[in-house]
């Protein structure tokens, strides 16, 4: 809101005498949605007859869970059937120690007392440049160093070129094959030295606060699971079949300790799946059709496969795009900036993938998650009315032009 008063407001007749952030007021907001949408949970847990233990959970057998409580004691939990859910944390990096003060976290990034002057991210992934884009948007100057060739590596290539250009074009910096061997924390602020990723001469970078974001790793440790013998890979994720079990029996595994990707809503349908299975039922997640979003502005969505996936697998592939500056909708609010771009299987037409980089991607991914799911052609999407003026219509154009050819551009 702030970003678009200072950018926006003026273009579109709104004019004011003066503009500031108020951080706690922010942090308020922020931290009264948080505690209602966790209130919300404990509420579901009370109507649906969930007995709610608040401590550290470890497994002393297949059937047993030790806590130790909040409140200082310990209480054993037996079940027959046990799930871990216990998600994922901060993947740390070596010689850095996280304070979430000066060093800090997602969760540190989403609680500073002030706006940094200059913030620096290591990893050049979601995380990282959502929180980037977050305070970017609240006037601190961003450079993010990452060590790989690319940023979100998991992108559509051509879609992460316009994606990388537009957070430039708002200020972002970025240091690509570019590692931190150092950090100094001596000073007031943090001064990170780096080397190129191949090795070479090393420079320093001074920054207020330093986020580190190079991934996250399972949450495994002091869950007793070495005592009953429950396998790993070597990434340390929890290992299980088709049905979510583990080697063990009557132990089960979903959402970030397994494979798969890292995210909230493919962790809900593993843990639906998973109670289906045990209630007798089937279940099913299929990992190719979780929908990925990057919340920075614009938001980044994509479903299915990347054109480099789908030139590796040797298909006859067709591409359509569409282009948000040729959208009614997006014109009329000035915030054409993106694309949708789909690919599809040259012979039958199946969509294969599709790439949003758009205002609000995010919501406009699911009738492509929709499509895939029922294996539709491009010309399907094409050939259904959408309402005009809307943002949705570049992904009706998009798959005109994948099967045929577009009308509005």
């Amino acid at each position: 809101m702030y970003h678009e008063a200072q950018h926006s407001f003026a273009s579109h007749g709104v004019k004011f005498s003066s503009l500031e952030v108020d951080l706690p007021a922010m942090m308020a907001q922020k931290d009264k949605a948080v505690s209602n949408l966790t209130r919300g949970i404990e509420g579901l847990f009370k109507k649906n007859k969930v007995n709610y233990v608040k401590g550290y959970g470890k497994l002393i057998s297949p059937s047993e869970v030790s806590v130790d409580t909040i409140d200082g004691g310990n209480t054993v939990v037996k079940g027959k059937n046990i799930i871990i859910a216990t998600g994922s944390d901060v993947k740390s990096l070596p010689g850095i120690t996280i304070d979430e003060k000066r060093i800090v976290s997602s969760t540190g990034a989403l609680a500073l007392s002030e706006i940094p002057k200059k913030l620096v991210v290591i990893g050049a992934g979601y995380i990282g440049l959502e929180m980037g884009s977050v305070w970017g948007r609240l006037g601190s100057e961003i450079t993010v160093v990452e060590f790989a060739p690319d940023i979100v590596p998991t992108m559509d290539g051509e879609v992460r070129k316009q994606f990388q250009r537009s957070l430039e074009k708002q200020g972002m910096k970025f240091m690509l094959r570019t590692k931190v061997v150092g950090v100094d924390t001596s000073g007031n602020g943090v001064k990170l030295t780096l080397e190129p990723a191949a090795g070479g001469e090393q420079t320093t970078l001074e920054a207020d606060v330093v986020l580190v974001s190079a991934g996250r790793t399972p949450f495994t440790a002091g869950l007793g699971l070495d005592k009953l013998g429950i396998e790993t890979d070597k990434a340390g994720r929890i290992l299980v079949n088709e049905r979510f079990a583990t080697n063990v029996d009557c132990v089960y595994a979903i959402g970030d300790v397994i494979p798969g990707p890292m995210l909230a809503h493919k962790a809900e349908e593993d843990g639906v799946a998973c109670v289906e299975f045990l209630a007798g039922k089937t279940g099913h997640v299929d990992y190719d059709k979780v929908p990925g979003v990057v919340y920075t502005h614009p938001e980044v969505a994509s479903v299915g496969k990347t054109e480099e996936q789908v030139k590796e697998s040797g298909v006859d592939y067709r591409v359509g795009k569409f282009p948000f500056l040729a959208n009614s909708r997006a014109k009329a609010i000035d915030d054409a900036e993106g694309v949708v771009k789909i690919l599809a299987e040259k012979e039958t037409d199946k969509i294969l993938g599709v790439h949003i980089m758009a205002p609000n991607a995010g919501e406009l991914i699911h009738e492509a998650v929709l499509a895939l799911q029922y294996d539709a052609a491009s010309e399907d999407i094409a050939r259904v009315c959408h309402a005009h003026p809307t943002m949705s219509e570049a992904l009706k154009e998009a798959a005109m032009a994948t099967y045929d050819k577009p009308i509005h551009i």
